[in-house]
């Protein structure tokens, strides 16, 4: 069984922003077993104990959307790959994220049970996935990437990382189940037109609400919930007013968009990093010329609509979407947020939020007995300033999984 202790710490507290006087924190089993102030307990000789200094420990931190076999910025060159070239080039990625202290991720499109199981049994080194399986979309909407030169039939129906179509209620929930059956932790769909896609505006509404409302019915009915890809306010309304429970990007809801986030108690995640960077250097990363062109129809609107999200107290979740080497930048979605949310919340959303919103309170996001023993340490108060969290080289000290030490050098 698996020990460590941690003393001299400060710990964070997601929830409550605060910062703890100097603690200890017992780890067995991968677990953590207590948190406690004052003099830390004895432990055998031979487990390694961390005496950190005074430097803070915060929960690992989750990213809530990511793509983990997107390894290009051109979808259609990867809907091209085979499923084994596709996973070997993942596996670089989630080793780079674990490293970054991402030790949960949330795959919004393309991670499939065999990718999550081979991490959770050491075969690959990477954060915890929480796995939707493919993507769903309707012909010619933001996951068919298919050319307009191409009349052949959809046929990546099964391939890891490849999108799926589905058409009419009946396909909609024969896909969604077949999602279910490989244990999808949620259902993402296509509610708008994209950036990466070939043949759809932006602006442009995707599914029926027929459609969404049979997504959600059959999501519902096995305990799991429907999150929806979605830039403008049509878009977005219309899936969380037929029972969308999440909505991906976001950058051009409005006012009533926020009155149904409300409402439905839904969740945004935005993920402003990834236009920053296909802005400045999509082309080099296969970025399509017709989509880097459409990267500017939602890239300055974003910082506002998270501001407008956050002000009225919608429920937020860190997220990025970077795709294959532009992962370098998961950490600066901390920056870009900083400019309109507090560094508490910003924290919050990239913690103990994020686990709410997979489901998965007290097991990961928390610094408390009986969690996943998922920790990152780092010099400083990444509540004083989040450049603490983003500088990673010279403030992050320790990345704990599990209660195994994968970054930092055990004593």
């Amino acid at each position: 069984m698996t020990r460590l202790l941690l003393t001299e710490a400060h710990v964070l507290d997601p929830e409550t922003a605060d910062l703890s006087d100097s603690s200890w924190i017992e780890v067995a089993g991968g677990r953590i077993a207590d948190v406690g102030t004052g003099r830390a307990p004895t432990v055998p000789d031979g487990v390694p104990v961390l005496r950190l200094g005074g430097a803070t420990v915060l929960p690992g931190l989750i990213d809530a959307h990511v793509h983990a076999v997107l390894t290009s910025a051109d979808a259609h060159a990867v809907a091209g790959w085979s499923p084994s070239y596709r996973t070997a080039r993942a596996t670089s990625g989630l080793a780079a994220m674990l490293e970054r202290g991402f030790t949960t991720v949330r795959d919004t499109g393309g991670a499939d049970h065999g990718l999550a199981q081979a991490v959770e049994e050491g075969i690959i080194t990477g954060p915890r996935i929480v796995y939707g399986g493919s993507a769903i979309s309707q012909t010619g909407g933001h996951g068919d990437f298919r050319t307009r030169d191409e009349d052949s039939v959809p046929c990546c129906q099964t391939k890891v990382g490849g999108g799926r179509i589905a058409d009419g209620v009946g396909e909609v929930r024969r896909v969604t189940r077949d999602e279910l059956r490989k244990g999808a932790s949620h259902i993402k769909i296509m509610l708008s037109g994209g950036v990466a896609s070939p043949n759809d505006e932006v602006s442009a509404v995707q599914y029926s609400e027929e459609e969404i409302r049979a997504f959600v019915e059959e999501a519902t009915n096995a305990n799991r919930y429907v999150t929806g890809h979605a830039y403008h306010a049509r878009a977005i309304n219309r899936g969380l007013a037929n029972g969308v429970r999440c909505i991906e990007h976001g950058n051009l809801l409005d006012d009533s968009s926020v009155e149904l986030f409300l409402e439905h108690d839904a969740w945004l995640v935005p993920t402003l990093i990834t236009y920053d960077r296909l802005a400045a250097d999509g082309p080099k990363y296969g970025l399509p010329p017709g989509s880097h062109r459409k990267v500017y129809e939602v890239l300055d609107a974003g910082l506002g609509a998270l501001e407008k999200a956050h002000r009225a107290g919608v429920n937020l979740a860190y997220g990025t979407d970077l795709l294959g080497a532009m992962g370098a930048y998961q950490l600066h979605e901390f920056r870009v947020r900083g400019q309109v949310q507090p560094a508490a919340d910003v924290v919050r959303s990239a913690t103990a939020d994020a686990a709410r919103l997979l489901g998965m309170e007290g097991e990961v996001g928390v610094v408390a007995g009986g969690a996943h023993a998922d920790l990152l340490v780092v010099d400083g108060n990444p509540l004083e300033d989040l450049e603490v969290l983003v500088n990673s080289a010279e403030t992050h000290r320790y990345v704990i999984q599990g209660g195994r030490i994968v970054v930092g050098r055990c004593p």
